[in-house]
Parts: C-alpha cells; structure tokens; sequence
C-alpha cells in the first residue's frame, strides 16, 4: 500500500460506521422508468467518500430509512457521489422524491470491490444485467483511465427493453472506442430497436477474449449470475477467475445484524464482491 492510499483509509477508521453523515444532493438524473442517479456532495464538516469499485454506501432518507447502494461514480473523482436507484420499496421512492439542494445521510463506503488492479495485464469482461451495470460502471472508469495496463475489454449488457437500457448515452459514447468491446442485447424488442435480442448470456459465446488470460466480472439478478458464470466456465474461464457482486438483503452494511448471511458469509462485510468458486455453493439456495 502506498501512503498516498493509507491516509483516506485511516481517515475512515476513524468514523462511526453507524453514523451517518450529511451529504446534500447535487443532482437528480432520471435514467429509465423507475431508476434514477443522485449524485451527492458533503455538506460543510461531513467528509468525501474515497472509495474502491464495487463497494456501497448505506443511504439514510431522514425520518423514512436507509438502504445499501453500491456505488456507481467514478473513483477518480470521490468529492462526487454518486448513486443509481431502482425505486422498489418505501425508501427508495422517498431517496426518487429527493430535489436539488436536499439532505440525506451516508454511511460507508462498506464492503470488497473489483479486482480491478489483479486484472492488470489480463483480458477482463463484464457482464451485466439491468440495474448491474451500475455496480461495474466504476470498475469500467477505472480500467479506462488506466487502459494500458489490461489487455482486451469487453462488456457485454442486457435490459428488458430499449427503455430499459441504462446509461444510454455513455453506452454509445463506449462504443465508439476503438480500445473496448460494448456489446448490448434486449430481451423483448421494440419496432425502433436495432440492436441484439435474447439473453446477455448468450453474448459470452462469441465475444472475444481469450479465456486463458481472461478475468470476469458480473452483476445483475442471480439466475443471470448463474447461467453467466457456466457460460464463461464453458468458454474455459476458470470459476477462481469470475468474480460476482451479490446485495442481498443487506442491512447495517457491517455484518452486525446478520440479515444478509449467505452460507458462512456475511454479504455487506465479506462482500458484495465475491470470488465465484466461494459462493456457487450457496446459490439458488432459498433456506440460506
């Protein structure tokens, strides 16, 4: 570890992780239907929020409650904080409401990240599914800013919809590179639509990278995950080499309340990134 890195990380050790700290909204950007991006800055004596790709925040709307969301901002740039929500519960549909200039709280950043800087000199594909794509999004900046240490980049991603498709506008502008692969489908089509159609699964079988220098990374919801991770396995990835983010049903974000166990795993302390040869056992697996 350099001491460039160590000062933000024993600055945080000096927290409360339970408290929360005010940060005020800079932006609300509406990204499809029902999923939205804030992007967040501290309020005067709240700290910023240097973290790793792949970690979460715990986000408080003040008399409603709090969720875990991963962070979805560039880690260049941690004096921005920034979040993509799906509005599903009461929570999430308050931090929707949410205007310019309002308050909510954080705590974190919690949790393991991408192993971005183990990838270096390797092929690397993410594979992502709707929301998914917002946990890698980091992971990407940061191999983009360092583009010459990794060998072949390709993402591959799938939304329901054309209107479903996240981050439209950043998808296009990673298309037109010359030095990554972007690769999207849509599981149901519209007359407009122009692109793939079918499973982001099946994208694996012909993207190009080479399996025996090849890392991976996926999110999205776990059957995707699953079937993912064989058709990588099948490519000749081997399963120490894929690596997978799994939120589920996190709670206090530091493994103290046991909500999110998973096997012997806590999810919000020993990931939500995981190595996937740890967790496939556990997968599928209503009772844990």
């Amino acid at each position: 570890m350099t001491r460039a890195n160590s000062a933000p990380e024993a600055a945080a050790t000096l927290v409360d992780p339970m408290r929360p700290e005010p940060f005020e909204v800079r932006q609300v950007k509406r990204e499809t239907g029902d999923t939205f991006t804030l992007t967040l800055v501290p309020v005067s004596g709240a700290r910023s929020r240097p973290f790793t790709p792949g970690q979460f925040n715990m986000v408080y709307v003040f008399g409603v409650g709090e969720v875990p969301i991963s962070i979805s901002g560039d880690p260049a740039r941690p004096e921005l904080l920034v979040h993509t929500i799906r509005a599903v519960g009461a929570t999430t549909r308050a931090l929707q409401k949410l205007q310019k200039g309002d308050w909510v709280g954080v705590r974190g950043p919690f949790g393991t990240s991408w192993p971005v800087e183990q990838a270096h000199g390797q092929d690397v594909i993410l594979v992502a599914g709707g929301i998914g794509l917002a946990p890698l999004r980091p992971a990407l900046y940061h191999i983009l800013l360092h583009r010459a240490l990794y060998g072949r980049v390709v993402l591959l991603y799938g939304a329901r919809t054309p209107r479903d498709i996240l981050y439209a506008r950043e998808l296009r502008e990673w298309r037109g590179r010359f030095d990554i692969e972007v690769e999207v489908t849509v599981d149901r089509a519209t007359v407009e639509w122009q692109g793939g159609v079918g499973v982001v699964t099946k994208l694996i079988q012909r993207a190009p990278f080479d399996p025996m220098s090849a890392m991976a990374m996926i999110c999205g919801p776990e059957v995707m995950i699953r079937f993912a991770a064989v058709a990588l396995e099948r490519r000749g990835v081997a399963t120490e080499r894929i690596f997978v983010s799994v939120e589920r049903n996190m709670k206090c974000g530091v493994g103290l309340c046991g909500h999110c166990q998973l096997g012997p795993f806590f999810v919000c302390r020993d990931g939500p990134v995981f190595a996937h040869d740890r967790l496939r056992p556990f997968f599928g697996l209503r009772e844990v």
